[in-house]
Order: structure tokens, then C-alpha cells, then sequence
């Protein structure tokens, strides 16, 4: 909005959109390098498909432009990685979110340091602000439950017995809504060949990604039954 209005500058102010826009450029470079010559003979119809690719999963879009499960490895663990980081904060977008990355590389580093100087007092800081250590604590909390759901849908869905690329990125792509995934999942397939229970757990996973996991596992707390009167 403050780019239409005029305001170039002021949307790279934004710690988090400085963060977001340097890992899509990244990804998009890595991954056109990684096509030209191998997968297309031009380098600009690489960047086309790699840049078309890079956004869509990013922003949870779900859309594609080629068969992108037919590139090489390397690209393609850009693409599954980019699955877990999602869009920003405050949109409409899926995955753990740029905003909770940024902090978890903030606090790596300040743990790090730490290491180092064990008398000195490190603050997180973000646009300029100090973050309170209960919202570092939220941010940790998260990304760990993430992780633990997704581990365990992981886990339900390899009864099906199917190939670990199908596997993994089925319920890498539903928890962070990102639509596509690689195997009999990616561009050129879907999820009609799964059993009736993978495509439950993974229907769960769509919907507690979508509602970023706290609103599903507290459901199954009794505390918090007792305590809404519910």
C-alpha cells in the first residue's frame, strides 16, 4: 500500500519485508541458475518458471507453471523449504511465517553470542524494538508444535506405504496450505490415490495450519473446557 501511494522506501523499512523479499531473491536465483542448461535452454525462461514457482509456494498460492517435480534435487529442496516458511505476518498466507523465522535466527545468534560472552546481556531486537521475552517464548512454542504435528501426520500417512518424497511434501504442502507438493502430490498429480485415512489426517493438517495449530490443540486440552465454560 505505501508502495502505490508513492512511498518506495518506506515498505523496506520493515524488518520482516526486507527479510521475506531477500529469500524469495535468493531462492529465484539459486533456482534459475540450477535450471538453465539442465531442465531450459534459456535463461530467461528459467527465471520465468523458477520466479512464477519461488512466489506461488511461498505465498501459499498453489498454483504452477511447468511439472516442477521434474527439476533437480537441488531446486527442489529450495521449493519444500520455502513450504515451511510461508507468508507474512497478518496475511492470508500459510507456513510458520517470515516473522517467526526472522526471530528464531535472531535468537540463534543472540544464544550464540552468549556462548561467547557469557556476562554480557543480549536483547532481541526487531524494527528497532527490544521483543519481549514471553513473545520469543510464543514464537519457540510454535515453531515446536509445528514441527511435532507435523512429524506425527508424517508418520499416519507412511502406512499408505508410498515413496518418501510423496510422503513428506503431502503433509509439508496441506499444514502450510501450499496446495502442490513432489511425488504423486506434485504439479502433474493430486491426493485421490491416498487412503481414505491419510486424506482425514491430511484434511486436519489443512485445517490446523490454516488456523495456526493453538485453536486446534487447545480444543483437546480439558482445562480449557473447564475454564470457558464450555
Amino acid at each position: 500500500y505505501q508502495m502505490l501511494k508513492g512511498d518506495i522506501k518506506a515498505a523496506f523499512k520493515d524488518e520482516e519485508f526486507r527479510f521475506y523479499f531477500r529469500t524469495v531473491t535468493i531462492a529465484i536465483v539459486l533456482i534459475t541458475i540450477n535450471l538453465y542448461g539442465s531442465v531450459f535452454n534459456s535463461i530467461w525462461e528459467s527465471l520465468r518458471h523458477s520466479s512464477f514457482q519461488v512466489v506461488t509456494i511461498i505465498s501459499t498460492t498453489g498454483f504452477s507453471s511447468t511439472n516442477f517435480d521434474e527439476w533437480g534435487m537441488f531446486s527442489k529442496i529450495i521449493l519444500f523449504m520455502l513450504m515451511f516458511v510461508g507468508g507474512c505476518a497478518g496475511s492470508t498466507g500459510g507456513g510458520i511465517k517470515n516473522i517467526r523465522f526472522l526471530l528464531l535466527l535472531k535468537v540463534m545468534k543472540r544464544e550464540l553470542l552468549q556462548i561467547i560472552h557469557p556476562k554480557a546481556v543480549y536483547s532481541v531486537r526487531l524494527g528497532g524494538r527490544a521483543v519481549d521475552e514471553r513473545t520469543i517464548s510464543e514464537v519457540l512454542g510454535f515453531f515446536f508444535m509445528y514441527m511435532i504435528v507435523f512429524i506425527a501426520a508424517v508418520l499416519i500417512i507412511s502406512l499408505d506405504n508410498l515413496d518418501w518424497t510423496t510422503t513428506i511434501t503431502s503433509v509439508a504442502a496441506t499444514i502450510g496450505n501450499i496446495g502442490p507438493g513432489f511425488g504423486s502430490v506434485g504439479a502433474a498429480g493430486n491426493y485421490s490415490g491416498l487412503s481414505n485415512l491419510s486424506k482425514i489426517v491430511l484434511s486436519m493438517c489443512m485445517i490446523i495450519g490454516r488456523l495456526e495449530i493453538y485453536p486446534i490443540l487447545l480444543l483437546g486440552i480439558p482445562s480449557f473446557w473447564k475454564k470457558t465454560n464450555i
